[in-house]
């Protein structure tokens, strides 16, 4: 997927953020906000905004002020500022793209979609990643330092293994939040993801969140999942989980009031996760291809071969639907059931190649109705007319191009 290196004016200094975005155009746009002290870099923000963009919603992740490639002092932050950054971030989509959707949080960045929810007025749905339900909670993580910071003003802690400078107001800052009370106001679609076996974000922080909530409202368990999301199946899991759930809540298009009968192209790409697995588009249309474990796929989808008889099989029975509204026959039910193998041409009496293997695909089709025996005849001829079944039959020419992508616009 196209990932776009892009800036914008933070809270205190230039921000630095990602673009993933799909290849056509994005069905919505989403943000996506890292946890506490991370960065845009991290496993679960690269994953699951990547996943996302293979599902047609691009996501911009970025860094807080203070932290990766942005501008600014750490110390100088706290949630407050954190929100205004992600406010910021809503502005710069909002100008330059559209306003996102979709905001996406993960722990701490949970916490602040949360509260930044309500003014971002154009977002109609608002995910959780194991966030915390108060963000006073990230005070566990320097608990033994709370009384020297509150002392001397400021005081250096390590937070996984990097030091950082926390001030006072920072303590502060996160001790005045009453994140309930935004949530109950976002007036937003809300899903929340929560690990049971979360031990830095307990779940008990999940129920808090979707007890203050209003409905529509929805919950899943990441079942087995660390914090941080380290596995990529369960980074894979949450853009899935979340692509899916925001369907409803995205709006739909009525571009296409006008029938567009120009020839489809279809664009297959090697997918972020996978070792064969591919992005397939035919117009609006979004489908994985993959090998089968034998073949040291992972079976995320179905095979090329199962692909070209999928092809087959629906043009068979469409064409059958079409010939017997036609002639009226009472065709209740059409199903085609298809298999491909290899075979020696010496065991095919009926072809002109005679040496070597040949391909052979096996069909059956059931005919549910009622219709006589020349009648059921004639409509297993017909199938043999289906325009997949004749191209597979007539020469066919590829032709192949080569495009530099590094010399593309």
């Amino acid at each position: 997927m196209p990932t776009e290196r892009i800036s914008f004016a933070g809270t205190d200094g230039i921000l630095d953020a990602r673009l993933d975005q799909p290849r056509g155009r994005p069905r919505a746009y989403a943000l996506f906000a890292h946890c506490f002290t991370c960065s845009k870099e991290t496993v679960a923000a690269s994953r699951i905004s990547r996943a996302l963009a293979e599902r047609g919603i691009a996501v911009l992740r970025f860094d807080f002020t203070g932290l990766g490639g942005s501008e600014g002092e750490f110390a100088n932050t706290n949630f407050s500022s954190n929100v205004q950054d992600l406010l910021k971030a809503v502005e710069y989509l909002r100008q330059n793209a559209a306003a996102p959707g979709i905001l996406i949080g993960h722990s701490l960045g949970g916490a602040a979609v949360l509260s930044a929810a309500a003014e971002a007025v154009e977002a109609l749905a608002v995910v959780t990643i194991g966030a915390p339900s108060d963000p006073a909670h990230v005070r566990h993580l320097f608990s033994g330092q709370v009384e020297e910071i509150a002392a001397l003003g400021a005081q250096t802690v390590s937070l996984g293994g990097r030091e950082f400078l926390v001030r006072k107001q920072f303590l502060d800052d996160i001790a005045e939040q009453r994140l309930s009370e935004k949530i109950r106001i976002m007036r937003k679609a809300l899903l929340i993801l929560h690990s049971p076996q979360d031990e830095v974000v307990d779940i008990d922080h999940a129920r808090t969140i979707y007890q203050a909530a209003l409905h529509p409202k929805s919950f899943i368990s990441l079942d087995g999942a660390d914090h941080m999301l380290r596995r990529k199946q369960d980074a894979e899991y949450v853009a899935s989980m979340v692509s899916a759930w925001v369907d409803r809540y995205l709006p739909t298009s009525d571009e296409k009031a006008v029938p567009d009968n120009r020839p489809r192209t279809v664009k297959v790409s090697e997918a972020v996760q996978g070792r064969y697995a591919q992005n397939v588009e035919l117009g609006p249309h979004r489908l994985r291809a993959d090998e089968p474990e034998t073949y040291g796929g992972d079976d995320t989808g179905p095979s090329p071969y199962d692909l070209l008889l999928a092809a087959l099989g629906a043009c068979t029975s469409m064409t059958l639907r079409m010939y017997a509204e036609h002639k009226k026959l009472a065709l209740d039910h059409v199903e085609v059931e298809l298999s491909h193998q290899k075979i020696h041409a010496s065991d095919c009496e009926s072809c002109d190649t005679k040496t070597g293997k040949i391909d052979r695909i096996d069909r059956t089709i059931h005919l549910e109705g009622r219709f006589e025996p020349e009648q059921r005849a004639r409509l297993l001829e017909i199938a043999d007319k289906c325009p997949v079944h004749r191209t597979l039959h007539s020469e066919v020419l590829v032709k192949t191009r080569y495009r530099d992508v590094s010399q593309t616009a």
